[in-house]
């Protein structure tokens, strides 16, 4: 819940359609960890989450358009307007986390790579239309 021991300084607030899927799609992709969330009073759509994963946490909810839509999802708005960025220990991560998203449903923006930055890079599309990019440090030889 918001305001516990230990909240990071900055967390990702993600709107999505859907809510309930979603939770479901980052946990069998991720190993994301449900840790709160309430429904709306639809009983249909996901008011607020938070979900524990890679030793962070996102929030998420669904899309509101009855409370003005100043925040919409991917879907509604036309594509994503930020990439959500996992910094990950080893190389090797990388390649089991892009591995895990492609399993679970996601769609391959950039396969896993090496780059000129000196490190393991890989980017998917989320079902539900956020981007996630996978990044560590190249193992050195």
């Amino acid at each position: 819940m918001a305001f516990e021991p230990n909240v990071p300084p900055i967390q990702a607030h993600i709107c999505v359609k859907d809510g309930l899927a979603a939770i479901a799609f980052y946990e069998k992709a991720f190993g994301a960890v449900n840790t709160f969330h309430q429904m709306a009073e639809d009983g249909k759509r996901v008011m607020h989450a938070n979900l524990a994963l890679f030793g962070g946490e996102i929030m998420l909810h669904d899309e509101f358009p009855e409370f003005g839509m100043s925040i919409s999802s991917p879907k509604t708005a036309g594509g994503a307007s930020v990439a959500i960025n996992i910094n990950l220990p080893k190389a090797e991560d990388v390649d089991q986390a892009y591995a895990n998203a492609i399993t679970a449903g996601a769609s391959t923006v950039m396969v896993p790579q090496d780059t000129f930055w000196q490190a393991r890079y890989a980017r998917i599309l989320d079902p539900f239309g956020h981007i996630w990019a996978f990044n560590a440090p190249v193992a050195k030889s």
